[in-house]
Protein backbone atom coordinates (compact mmCIF):
# COMPACT_ATOMS: atom_id res chain seq x y z
CA UNK A 1 0.00 0.00 0.00
CA UNK A 2 1.15 3.64 -1.11
CA UNK A 3 1.92 5.75 1.36
CA UNK A 4 -0.61 9.04 0.84
CA UNK A 5 -0.45 12.95 1.64
CA UNK A 6 -1.41 13.20 5.04
CA UNK A 7 -3.50 16.55 6.21
CA UNK A 8 -3.52 17.28 9.69
CA UNK A 9 -6.22 17.80 11.75
CA UNK A 10 -5.93 20.57 13.32
CA UNK A 11 -9.49 20.69 14.73
CA UNK A 12 -8.16 17.64 16.95
CA UNK A 13 -6.26 18.11 20.26
CA UNK A 14 -2.57 19.37 19.60
CA UNK A 15 -1.36 16.24 22.03
CA UNK A 16 -3.98 13.90 19.78
CA UNK A 17 -1.81 11.07 18.72
CA UNK A 18 -4.37 10.57 15.66
CA UNK A 19 -4.00 14.51 14.07
CA UNK A 20 -2.64 13.34 10.93
CA UNK A 21 -5.06 10.86 9.82
CA UNK A 22 -4.69 7.19 9.60
CA UNK A 23 -1.22 5.41 8.86
CA UNK A 24 -3.41 2.16 7.33
CA UNK A 25 -0.02 0.12 6.50
CA UNK A 26 0.98 0.40 10.00
CA UNK A 27 -2.52 -0.32 11.36
CA UNK A 28 -2.96 -3.46 8.81
CA UNK A 29 0.29 -4.58 10.26
CA UNK A 30 -1.09 -4.59 13.71
CA UNK A 31 -4.47 -5.81 12.92
CA UNK A 32 -4.52 -7.17 9.27
CA UNK A 33 -8.33 -7.80 9.22
CA UNK A 34 -8.34 -4.34 8.64
CA UNK A 35 -7.08 -5.24 5.61
CA UNK A 36 -10.27 -6.36 4.50
CA UNK A 37 -12.20 -3.09 4.53
CA UNK A 38 -9.32 -0.22 3.38
CA UNK A 39 -10.02 0.54 -0.20
CA UNK A 40 -9.30 4.08 -2.04
CA UNK A 41 -11.91 6.68 -1.60
CA UNK A 42 -11.84 7.88 -5.71
CA UNK A 43 -13.96 10.81 -4.92
CA UNK A 44 -10.90 12.05 -2.78
CA UNK A 45 -7.98 12.05 -4.99
CA UNK A 46 -5.35 14.66 -4.19
CA UNK A 47 -5.83 17.07 -6.81
CA UNK A 48 -2.35 18.02 -7.39
CA UNK A 49 -1.48 14.33 -9.10
CA UNK A 50 -3.56 11.95 -9.37
CA UNK A 51 -1.61 9.12 -8.42
CA UNK A 52 -2.83 9.69 -5.23
CA UNK A 53 -5.82 8.78 -3.20
CA UNK A 54 -6.60 8.74 0.17
CA UNK A 55 -7.20 5.26 1.53
CA UNK A 56 -10.34 5.16 4.03
CA UNK A 57 -13.01 2.83 5.38
CA UNK A 58 -16.28 3.02 5.45
CA UNK A 59 -17.35 4.21 8.72
CA UNK A 60 -21.21 3.37 8.60
CA UNK A 61 -19.64 0.24 8.62
CA UNK A 62 -19.84 -1.12 11.81
CA UNK A 63 -17.34 -4.18 11.35
CA UNK A 64 -15.19 -1.91 9.74
CA UNK A 65 -15.57 0.65 12.57
CA UNK A 66 -14.88 -1.89 15.02
CA UNK A 67 -11.68 -3.18 12.53
CA UNK A 68 -10.07 0.35 12.68
CA UNK A 69 -10.50 0.69 16.76
CA UNK A 70 -9.21 -2.82 17.72
CA UNK A 71 -5.89 -1.61 15.26
CA UNK A 72 -6.12 1.64 16.88
CA UNK A 73 -6.06 0.32 20.38
CA UNK A 74 -3.03 -1.97 19.14
CA UNK A 75 -0.92 0.39 17.75
CA UNK A 76 -1.11 3.69 19.87
CA UNK A 77 -2.80 2.11 23.49
CA UNK A 78 -1.19 -1.01 24.40
CA UNK A 79 -4.30 -3.12 24.02
CA UNK A 80 -4.05 -6.18 22.51
CA UNK A 81 -7.83 -7.92 23.11
CA UNK A 82 -10.41 -5.72 22.59
CA UNK A 83 -14.41 -6.38 21.33
CA UNK A 84 -17.93 -5.31 21.94
CA UNK A 85 -20.93 -7.38 21.46
CA UNK A 86 -23.45 -6.61 18.67
CA UNK A 87 -25.88 -3.82 19.30
CA UNK A 88 -23.31 -1.33 21.55
CA UNK A 89 -21.66 1.37 20.60
CA UNK A 90 -18.39 1.72 18.41
CA UNK A 91 -16.92 4.80 19.59
CA UNK A 92 -14.26 7.32 17.19
CA UNK A 93 -11.38 6.70 19.01
CA UNK A 94 -9.54 10.09 18.11
CA UNK A 95 -12.84 12.31 19.19
CA UNK A 96 -12.92 10.28 22.73
CA UNK A 97 -8.99 10.76 23.24
CA UNK A 98 -9.69 14.78 22.66
CA UNK A 99 -12.15 14.40 25.89
CA UNK A 100 -9.64 12.61 27.79
CA UNK A 101 -6.33 15.32 26.80
CA UNK A 102 -9.04 18.43 27.10
CA UNK A 103 -9.42 16.94 30.83
CA UNK A 104 -5.86 16.71 31.11
CA UNK A 105 -5.85 20.27 30.21
CA UNK A 106 -8.27 21.29 32.89
CA UNK A 107 -6.97 19.23 35.49
CA UNK A 108 -3.57 21.13 34.91
CA UNK A 109 -4.70 24.60 35.35
CA UNK A 110 -5.79 23.34 38.89
CA UNK A 111 -2.21 21.90 39.04
CA UNK A 112 0.55 24.59 38.55
CA UNK A 113 0.01 24.24 34.80
CA UNK A 114 1.60 20.38 35.03
CA UNK A 115 -0.62 17.34 33.89
CA UNK A 116 -1.09 15.20 36.73
CA UNK A 117 -0.21 11.63 36.19
CA UNK A 118 -0.52 8.13 38.13
CA UNK A 119 -2.84 5.93 39.52
CA UNK A 120 -3.91 8.28 42.40
CA UNK A 121 -5.37 10.47 39.05
CA UNK A 122 -8.93 8.86 39.92
CA UNK A 123 -11.79 9.28 37.23
CA UNK A 124 -15.34 7.89 37.37
CA UNK A 125 -16.47 7.12 34.01
CA UNK A 126 -20.89 7.69 34.42
CA UNK A 127 -21.91 5.48 31.58
CA UNK A 128 -18.79 3.46 30.30
CA UNK A 129 -20.87 0.89 27.83
CA UNK A 130 -19.53 -2.10 26.95
CA UNK A 131 -16.11 -0.56 25.02
CA UNK A 132 -14.76 0.46 28.26
CA UNK A 133 -12.84 3.13 26.42
CA UNK A 134 -12.37 6.62 28.36
CA UNK A 135 -10.38 4.18 30.97
CA UNK A 136 -8.68 2.73 28.49
CA UNK A 137 -7.13 5.92 27.11
CA UNK A 138 -6.81 7.79 30.17
CA UNK A 139 -4.93 4.75 31.82
CA UNK A 140 -2.64 4.32 28.41
CA UNK A 141 -2.25 7.69 27.96
CA UNK A 142 -1.90 9.23 31.51
CA UNK A 143 -1.46 6.36 33.99
CA UNK A 144 -4.83 7.10 35.66
CA UNK A 145 -7.26 5.03 37.42
CA UNK A 146 -10.80 4.86 37.15
CA UNK A 147 -14.24 3.22 38.17
CA UNK A 148 -16.38 2.60 35.07
CA UNK A 149 -20.12 2.40 36.02
CA UNK A 150 -23.14 1.60 33.87
CA UNK A 151 -27.01 0.83 34.35
CA UNK A 152 -25.99 -2.39 31.37
CA UNK A 153 -25.12 -5.84 33.29
CA UNK A 154 -24.01 -7.13 29.68
CA UNK A 155 -21.74 -3.82 29.24
CA UNK A 156 -19.79 -4.37 32.52
CA UNK A 157 -19.55 -7.76 31.73
CA UNK A 158 -18.18 -6.89 28.17
CA UNK A 159 -16.13 -4.41 30.31
CA UNK A 160 -14.63 -7.07 32.68
CA UNK A 161 -13.50 -9.06 29.80
CA UNK A 162 -11.81 -6.40 28.19
CA UNK A 163 -9.82 -5.51 31.85
CA UNK A 164 -9.00 -9.20 32.34
CA UNK A 165 -7.38 -9.78 29.10
CA UNK A 166 -5.20 -6.79 29.05
CA UNK A 167 -3.19 -6.97 32.39
CA UNK A 168 -2.00 -3.35 32.43
CA UNK A 169 -6.39 -2.68 33.35
CA UNK A 170 -7.06 -5.17 35.96
CA UNK A 171 -5.39 -2.85 39.13
CA UNK A 172 -6.60 0.58 37.44
CA UNK A 173 -9.91 0.14 36.21
CA UNK A 174 -12.92 -1.26 38.81
CA UNK A 175 -16.55 -1.93 37.59
CA UNK A 176 -19.87 -0.84 39.27
CA UNK A 177 -23.51 -1.61 38.55
CA UNK A 178 -25.72 1.26 38.99
CA UNK A 179 -28.41 -0.99 40.27
CA UNK A 180 -30.90 1.67 40.03
CA UNK A 181 -31.15 3.63 36.42
CA UNK A 182 -33.01 6.71 38.26
CA UNK A 183 -29.77 7.65 39.67
CA UNK A 184 -26.28 8.53 38.14
CA UNK A 185 -23.99 9.13 41.97
CA UNK A 186 -25.88 8.07 44.43
CA UNK A 187 -25.17 4.19 45.22
CA UNK A 188 -21.77 5.00 43.39
CA UNK A 189 -19.85 8.01 45.42
CA UNK A 190 -19.42 6.58 49.24
CA UNK A 191 -18.60 8.60 51.74
CA UNK A 192 -15.14 7.68 51.51
CA UNK A 193 -14.56 8.05 48.07
CA UNK A 194 -12.43 10.94 46.14
CA UNK A 195 -11.95 11.71 42.71
CA UNK A 196 -10.31 14.02 40.63
CA UNK A 197 -13.12 13.90 37.82
CA UNK A 198 -15.86 12.41 36.25
CA UNK A 199 -16.50 11.86 32.78
CA UNK A 200 -19.44 11.25 31.11
CA UNK A 201 -20.90 10.72 26.90
CA UNK A 202 -24.85 11.14 27.81
CA UNK A 203 -27.50 9.52 26.47
CA UNK A 204 -28.52 11.99 23.26
CA UNK A 205 -31.65 11.13 22.61
CA UNK A 206 -35.57 11.43 24.37
CA UNK A 207 -36.79 7.94 22.62
CA UNK A 208 -36.32 5.31 21.14
CA UNK A 209 -38.10 6.71 17.71
CA UNK A 210 -35.79 9.62 17.76
CA UNK A 211 -32.62 7.73 18.35
CA UNK A 212 -33.76 5.57 15.59
CA UNK A 213 -34.26 8.47 12.88
CA UNK A 214 -30.72 9.82 14.05
CA UNK A 215 -28.82 6.38 13.51
CA UNK A 216 -30.18 5.95 9.87
CA UNK A 217 -29.08 9.61 9.11
CA UNK A 218 -25.40 9.21 10.88
CA UNK A 219 -25.10 6.28 8.54
CA UNK A 220 -26.42 7.34 5.08
CA UNK A 221 -23.78 10.51 6.38
CA UNK A 222 -20.97 8.48 6.90
CA UNK A 223 -21.25 6.34 4.00
CA UNK A 224 -18.76 7.00 1.00
CA UNK A 225 -20.14 9.01 -1.56
CA UNK A 226 -18.12 5.74 -3.76
CA UNK A 227 -20.53 3.47 -2.61
CA UNK A 228 -23.84 5.09 -3.05
CA UNK A 229 -24.98 3.00 0.00
CA UNK A 230 -28.52 4.44 1.63
CA UNK A 231 -29.96 2.64 4.20
CA UNK A 232 -33.91 2.68 5.78
CA UNK A 233 -32.36 0.50 8.81
CA UNK A 234 -29.98 1.13 11.47
CA UNK A 235 -27.09 -1.59 11.37
CA UNK A 236 -27.44 -3.88 14.28
CA UNK A 237 -24.19 -3.15 15.87
CA UNK A 238 -23.48 0.24 14.90
CA UNK A 239 -26.85 1.61 16.48
CA UNK A 240 -26.17 0.89 20.19
CA UNK A 241 -28.19 -0.33 23.51
CA UNK A 242 -31.26 2.06 24.27
CA UNK A 243 -29.36 3.00 27.34
CA UNK A 244 -26.18 4.58 25.26
CA UNK A 245 -28.72 6.23 22.90
CA UNK A 246 -31.90 7.59 25.17
CA UNK A 247 -34.03 8.17 28.02
CA UNK A 248 -36.45 10.06 29.24
CA UNK A 249 -35.72 13.87 29.19
CA UNK A 250 -32.84 13.45 25.97
CA UNK A 251 -29.50 14.85 26.73
CA UNK A 252 -30.67 17.90 28.55
CA UNK A 253 -33.03 15.76 31.13
CA UNK A 254 -29.94 13.64 31.60
CA UNK A 255 -26.94 16.34 32.30
CA UNK A 256 -29.56 18.15 34.43
CA UNK A 257 -30.02 14.95 36.78
CA UNK A 258 -26.31 14.82 37.04
CA UNK A 259 -25.98 18.27 38.08
CA UNK A 260 -28.38 17.86 40.80
CA UNK A 261 -26.93 14.74 42.08
CA UNK A 262 -23.53 16.51 41.91
CA UNK A 263 -24.10 19.01 43.99
CA UNK A 264 -24.49 16.53 47.18
CA UNK A 265 -20.96 15.69 46.67
CA UNK A 266 -19.33 19.00 46.57
CA UNK A 267 -15.76 18.30 48.14
CA UNK A 268 -15.80 14.41 46.34
CA UNK A 269 -15.05 15.49 42.99
CA UNK A 270 -12.47 18.58 41.93
CA UNK A 271 -14.12 18.49 38.03
CA UNK A 272 -17.22 16.84 37.27
CA UNK A 273 -17.59 16.66 33.35
CA UNK A 274 -19.74 15.62 30.20
CA UNK A 275 -20.16 15.94 26.61
CA UNK A 276 -22.91 18.18 25.64
CA UNK A 277 -23.94 17.60 22.00
CA UNK A 278 -26.85 19.92 21.36
CA UNK A 279 -25.70 23.21 21.69
CA UNK A 280 -29.14 24.55 22.11
CA UNK A 281 -29.13 22.71 25.69
CA UNK A 282 -26.64 24.91 27.02
CA UNK A 283 -28.37 27.71 28.60
CA UNK A 284 -30.49 25.51 29.98
CA UNK A 285 -27.23 23.99 31.71
CA UNK A 286 -25.87 26.79 32.50
CA UNK A 287 -29.13 28.19 34.28
CA UNK A 288 -29.09 24.95 36.35
CA UNK A 289 -25.17 25.03 37.18
CA UNK A 290 -26.13 28.18 38.03
CA UNK A 291 -28.68 27.05 40.32
CA UNK A 292 -26.36 25.05 42.50
CA UNK A 293 -23.97 27.62 42.50
CA UNK A 294 -21.35 25.60 40.69
CA UNK A 295 -18.32 27.53 38.98
CA UNK A 296 -17.96 26.19 35.51
CA UNK A 297 -16.63 26.71 32.51
CA UNK A 298 -17.00 25.20 28.16
CA UNK A 299 -14.22 23.28 26.42
CA UNK A 300 -14.95 23.49 22.68
CA UNK A 301 -14.08 20.17 20.35
CA UNK A 302 -14.47 19.51 16.86
CA UNK A 303 -14.03 16.46 14.79
CA UNK A 304 -14.60 15.96 11.19
CA UNK A 305 -18.38 17.86 10.51
CA UNK A 306 -18.96 16.92 14.04
CA UNK A 307 -18.85 19.53 16.66
CA UNK A 308 -19.24 19.29 20.59
CA UNK A 309 -18.34 20.50 23.53
CA UNK A 310 -17.71 19.60 27.37
CA UNK A 311 -19.31 21.06 30.33
CA UNK A 312 -17.22 21.22 33.37
CA UNK A 313 -17.59 22.53 37.03
CA UNK A 314 -17.06 22.14 40.09
CA UNK A 315 -17.82 23.45 43.81
CA UNK A 316 -14.62 24.42 45.17
CA UNK A 317 -13.52 27.73 45.47
CA UNK A 318 -9.94 28.82 43.70
CA UNK A 319 -8.13 27.96 46.98
CA UNK A 320 -9.54 24.53 47.47
CA UNK A 321 -9.31 23.61 44.12
CA UNK A 322 -5.18 24.30 44.27
CA UNK A 323 -5.11 22.40 47.54
CA UNK A 324 -6.65 19.32 46.09
CA UNK A 325 -4.30 16.55 46.28
CA UNK A 326 -3.17 14.84 43.31
CA UNK A 327 -1.13 12.64 44.82
CA UNK A 328 -0.05 10.89 48.06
Amino acid sequence: MKSTKVTEKTNLHPRNLHRFGYNFEQLIKNHPDLGNFVFINEHNIDSSDNKLAKHTIDFSNPDAVKALNKALLITYYGIQNWDIPADFLCPPIPGRADYIHNLADLLASTNNGTIPEGETVQGLDIGVGANCIYPILGNAIYGWSFVATDIDENAIQNCKKIIEQNPQLIEAVSLQLQVNPRFIFKNIIEPEDKFTFTICNPPFHSSAEEAMKSTIRKINNLAPESLNVKTAKPVLNFGGQNAELWCEGGELGFIKQMIYESAKYPMQCLWFTTLVSKQSNLNTIYKTLNNVAAIHKTIDMAQGQKTSRIVAWTFMTEAQQKAWKFSE
